[in-house]
């Protein structure tokens, strides 16, 4: 299945539908200007996306530092969940990293995203630490974020 899908470099004009798939599927998603500010600095960011009405299946966004990858933001759409299209993106995350350099991967996820946490986990990923209130929460409070490094 994945090999029917394309990944290409994220641009400006995928921002709309990016910020629209992230709302779908997170309680607290990024905001629009996140993505467009992301992109003006130069970070790695890919789009997946089906061949023929080039509807997008997910995207991932990857922050490099001297030989340390920091996976900002993945997702996945909803119709998607289930099919191994994480575990895809997290391979080309990989590889990217590989290619650049990199000797880990770093990321950071709440621990109320049991599906990515699992998700990470079966990949490989290690919990390495946390931090506290890291993410706004719901009625303005702070969830903690499970700090998570793959060896590459």
């Amino acid at each position: 299945m994945e090999a029917s899908l394309t990944l290409l470099p994220m641009v400006v004009a995928d921002i709309d539908e990016v910020f629209a798939l992230e709302q779908s599927v997170f309680p607290h998603p990024w905001s629009r200007a996140n993505f467009v500010d992301s992109l003006s600095s130069g970070y790695d960011a890919w789009v997946l996306r089906e061949p023929n009405e080039g509807l997008l299946a997910g995207y991932f966004l990857v922050m490099y530092a001297v030989d340390e990858a920091h996976l900002l933001d993945v997702a996945v759409s909803g119709a998607r969940h289930g099919t191994g299209l994480g575990r895809f993106l997290l391979d080309r995350i990989a590889a990217r990293s590989r290619e650049k350099g990199m000797a880990s991967i770093l990321l950071e996820v709440r621990p109320s995203n049991e599906r990515a946490l699992q998700v990470y986990e079966r990949y490989g990923y290690t919990q390495i630490g946390r931090r506290k209130g890291y993410y706004p929460a719901h009625e303005g409070k702070r969830e903690d974020a499970i700090v998570m490094r793959y060896a590459l």
